[in-house]
């Protein structure tokens, strides 16, 4: 076995270094690429439209959510209306049916009245005779 290395460390660092500079170059030459300026610049403005684009979704989901929020008030409002107008109805027709009963209690009343003088009329006739 050799004791002595084939390309020694000075060689190595040397193709390092040349390896470096050659990317370096390679990378520098890209970046001056007129034709990659240009894609640059097309992707700048793609990114600004979807910018754009995103701001004009989130001003159209704030106005959709401002008219769902109006809506669900008006629907709110509706119910309410809708739950006092059962109340009150319920509450008429609750007080009619009282009055109705009232009547019917006094007309049987009346009824009663009627049977118990007729009886005490029958009764006066009869102790008395005519």
């Amino acid at each position: 076995m050799p004791s002595y290395k084939q390309p020694d460390f000075k060689d190595r660092q040397k193709a390092a270094a040349a390896a470096k500079k050659a990317m370096l170059d390679k990378h520098r030459a890209a970046a001056e690429d007129p034709a990659a300026a240009e894609k640059q610049v097309a992707r700048v403005a793609v990114i600004e439209a979807r910018k754009v684009r995103a701001a004009e979704r989130e001003a159209a989901k704030k106005v959709r959510e401002a008219q769902k929020a109006e809506e669900a008030a008006r629907a709110a409002q509706a119910a309410k209306l809708a739950e006092q107008q059962k109340r009150e109805a319920e509450e008429l027709a609750a007080a009619q049916e009282a009055e109705r009963e009232e009547a019917l209690q006094a007309e049987q009343k009346a009824a009663r009245d009627a049977r118990y003088a007729a009886r005490k009329a029958a009764k006066k006739v009869r102790r008395r005779g005519y």
